[in-house]
Formats: structure tokens, sequence, C-alpha cells
């Protein structure tokens, strides 16, 4: 009688074990629904009270099909890294195919046991048993929970296996939530990612307009600095687009998952400028109720683009050359050094050299941001740009407008390449701003342009000839325009102004239009 009272008692204990074990489980779910505070202490108690070992928890991906080990008891992280299956893959798999537990009394004889984790190489397998129940809600699995113990016979098994399936279900709904959590987490992450690619091919140089050589040049300046950490300084004219090459070496260099600041110099008098570089401490002057982080301190790990250094007090000159040399800085009001990780890319669209010569721009600072200059060329220089960047411009703001402006006339694009340019691309952009909200016919005549453009001779509005000079000249134009719509197709061209090909074709002959120019 002792034998089967002390077996009897064993088993008591046990499922006093069992009930101690699923009342901790509900207590911590009373506290929290965070799988992740849940789980490892039940997997804890598993192991040190109910002897299963190896307890692991998987959350199935619903978007993949994978399914990985969220938790795990007795695993090292590189083996949790390795337990991946996909769905009816394994035992794991099938349990989470079929929504059925399984149990496995000797891990040695089932081919199915896959053991993707490597955790069990050391062990005598034939002793081994395995257990995996599906959590569920509804009928949707979700995940599995799994153990090992060594094997004591059937019994045994069959009431871990209730055992497991209860705390499976206790903490269903916590799990659901963990797994929504990594779900949403990972499509935080792919968008992140889309983010940055956007931002990367918005920027890559190919996407800066324009194909003379100068602009050329500067492509394969950006290219050769983008992957490095110099500093670089850009320089050109006031509109050419020095902010748009930032943008290209930032966004293509190693840095490009960190923070890109902009700082525009010469908005912000001295004083406002210090604390928005360097940041300020509480109290450090009047208004000064908190402390401050400056431009530098955001953008560490990244990079911060200071524009129009050009106008920097010598103050602030002294500040910055310590940044580049020795990488590190105090807040406005502050004694206590900051270290900074920061590429720094600088513009200015003034002559620093003469600012040298005149005493109002250290020496020492110009040598120190002028490591890799590129010089930006001003579009007076770059006359062949200007088509290009005139029919980007139109369908920007042709999609911004709502408007469909379908070209601009031979008149228009005449009087573009005699103008001489000095707000460069962003004066060009304005005036295709205005003129497509002139426009009512989709196309951008010269009497659209900006007053600044206007001549007697381009702007449609004055005549100085006879009548048949004038229609002439109209026709002359309109010729040019179908040939430009048409890419120099004669046919097109003759179709879309309703003349017979022989007919264009005189006419191309009378006003010494060539086709050819238009094949591009």
């Amino acid at each position: 009688m002792k034998p089967a009272q002390s077996e009897k008692e064993l088993s008591k204990g046990r499922e006093i074990e069992e009930l101690s074990l699923l009342w901790e489980i509900s207590q911590a779910l009373g506290r929290s629904m965070d799988i992740r505070e849940v789980v490892g202490p039940v997997l804890n108690t598993l192991a040190e009270r109910v002897g299963m070992s190896h307890g692991t928890l998987t959350l199935l991906n619903r978007k993949s099909g994978e399914i990985y080990i969220e938790a795990a008891h007795g695993l090292s992280d590189v083996e949790k890294r390795r337990g991946k299956y996909q769905v009816g893959e394994g035992i794991t798999g099938k349990v989470v195919e079929t929504g059925k537990a399984v149990i496995v009394p000797h891990i040695s004889d089932e081919p199915l046991f896959l053991d993707r984790t490597g955790s069990r190489k050391d062990i005598n397998k034939q002793d081994v048993s395995f257990i995996c129940v599906p959590i569920k809600l509804g009928r949707e699995v979700i995940g599995t929970l799994s153990a090992d113990r060594l094997f004591d016979g059937a019994a045994p098994l069959k009431k871990d296996m209730r055992l497991l399936t209860l705390i499976a279900s206790m903490i269903a709904q916590a799990v659901r939530l963990r797994q929504e959590t990594q779900e949403e987490r990972e499509l935080l992450i792919q968008e992140n990612l889309r983010l940055q690619n956007e931002l990367k091919e918005k920027f890559h140089p190919a996407n800066i307009i324009g194909k003379s050589k100068g602009m050329q040049d500067v492509y394969q300046l950006i290219a050769q600095v983008s992957k490095s950490q110099a500093t670089v300084l850009i320089r050109g004219e006031s509109g050419t687009g020095k902010e748009l090459v930032a943008n290209a070496i930032h966004y293509n260099s190693l840095r490009a998952q960190k923070a890109f600041i902009k700082v525009n110099c010469a908005a912000l008098p001295e004083t406002v400028l210090e604390s928005e570089l360097f940041g300020h401490e509480k109290g450090s002057f009047t208004g000064a109720v908190s402390q401050r982080k400056g431009r530098f301190e955001m953008a560490s790990g990244g990079t911060i683009f200071l524009d129009e250094v050009g106008d920097f007090s010598p103050t602030v000159q002294i500040r910055l050359l310590r940044v580049l040399q020795e990488r590190e800085f105090e807040r406005v009001g502050g004694n206590a050094p900051i270290k900074t990780d920061v590429r720094i890319i600088a513009a200015t669209n003034r002559n620093l050299e003469t600012l040298m010569e005149e005493g109002k721009f250290r020496e020492d600072l110009y040598y120190r941001l002028n490591v890799f200059p590129i010089y930006i060329p001003p579009l007076r220089e770059r006359k062949t740009d200007i088509s290009h960047l005139a029919d980007f411009f139109v369908e920007r703001y042709s999609k911004i407008n709502n408007k469909q402006i379908s070209r601009i006339c031979t008149h228009a694009l005449d009087m573009f390449m005699s103008y001489h340019w000095p707000g460069n691309v962003r004066e060009l952009e304005n005036c295709i701003e205005r003129a497509s909200l002139l426009s009512t016919d989709g196309v951008i005549y010269g009497y659209h342009l900006p007053p600044s453009l206007q001549t007697s001779g381009y702007s449609g509005t004055s005549f100085s000839g006879t009548l048949q000079e004038e229609l002439d000249h109209l026709e002359h134009d309109l010729i040019m325009d179908a040939l430009k719509t048409s890419r120099g197709n004669m046919a097109k061209a003759a179709k879309n102004l309703g003349l017979t090909e022989r007919i264009i074709g005189l006419r191309i002959s009378k006003y010494g239009i060539d086709p050819r120019r238009f094949r591009t």
C-alpha cells in the first residue's frame, strides 16, 4: 500500500503545482497583457516545477506565413533565431496548420521533428518527449506552446498536453496582442524603408535636372564625395540648387538613415543662431526657461547642412571652427563639452576669398570648410538645361494646380533662352508657376511670362510688321510647336495642324526649319 500511497501523493503534489502555476499565470495576466512579461516566468516555472524543459512560444506571421520563436526557456539567442518554420513544416508547422496538439513520445523516432534550433545535439533523443499545442483565438491558430520532458510513459504526457492547452488558452489574448504589435512594427519598418528609398531616389543626382557639361561635373563630384565623411562646401549663386545637392550627398551617404538637419544661417540673428546651432542651458539668457538641444546635438550621427555660412559672425565662426577641429562644443551658458559625430555640408553664395581679404571671414575656418568644394554653375552658363527644367516645372505645377499644360510655345522658349536669369533656377520655377496659372488653353505663351522677360519681339502683344508678316510669324510658331510636340515627326505634326504632309513640307522649306532638331 505504501508505494500506491506514495504515487497518489506525487500525483496530488503535481496537481497542486499545476494549480499554483495556473493561478500565477492568471495573476500575471491581471497585471499586464504584455506577453513578454507573462510568458518568461511561465516557461521558467514549467521547467523548475513541472519538469518540462525547452519551453517555447512561437508566433505566426500572418503575412509571410513564417512561424518564429518569440520566447523560450533554455535556448540561446542564436538558437532562437534558428527556430523558424513555415506553416505545415515540422511538428510546429503541422500544429499551426491543423490546429491540433501533437505528442511525440521519442523525438528520435519522429522524422517530422526537425530540431531547427540545434539545442538537443548533446542529449539522448531516445529519452526525450515533445509536446506542442496550438494557441487559438476562436478557430484561428496564432501560435504554439511547446516543451520537452523526459519520457515517463504515455499518461504523464497526456496530462502535460492538457496543462499546456490550458496555459495556451489563458495567454491567447496576450499572444494576439503581441502578434499584432510585431506585425505593426514590421509594417512601420517597411514603411520607413520605403520612405527612405523614396527620399534617396528623390535626391539622387540623376534626378537633379540638367544635362549640361557643368552639371555633369557636379554629378561626378557628388558621386565621389557621398560615401566619404569629408566636409563639403557647396558654392554657387542664390537659386542654383545648393540645398538639392546637399540632399543628394546625404541621402547617398553612409549616414542616409540618420538625421539630416538644415539651418539657414542668414535668416537668424547672431544670438539666436548660436542657441540654434549649439543649444543653451536654462537661465543662460532672458527667455531661456529650460535647457535646449542645438542642431549639432540633434544631428549627431547624421549630417548638418549650414546654408549661407558666409554670413556667420566672428563669434559663431570661432565656435564652428572648434566643432570642425575638435568635434565638440558647449551649449550657450554651459561649461560641459559635448561630443558630436556629425558630417558638415556648408553652402554659400558669397565670395569667401574676398571676405577673407576684408577680414570678415577666418582663414583657418575657410580651409576647414573647403575640404571638398562643389561649384554649381548659374543658369545663364548652362542654357541647354533651360528647356529640360522648364518642362519639369510645367509638369509639376500642372499637377499642383490641377491644370492641363501641354507645352510652352516657341516664343516663350526663345524668351527663356535670351534672358540672363539673375535668380537662376528658382526664378525660372517661379516664372513657370505664374505662367501655368495664367494659361487658359494648355499652352504657355510669351505674354504669360513676367514683365522682366518681356520684349517687343517676343511678347506677342506688339506688332512691328505688315499683316502678312505677322501671319507668317504666327504660322512659323505653330509649325515649330507642332514639330516640338511630335518630336520632329512631320506626319504627326501635319495631322495635329490639320495639314497634308505635302503642305507642311512646303511650309518647313519656306521657313528654313530643320525637323531633326526636335528628334531628342
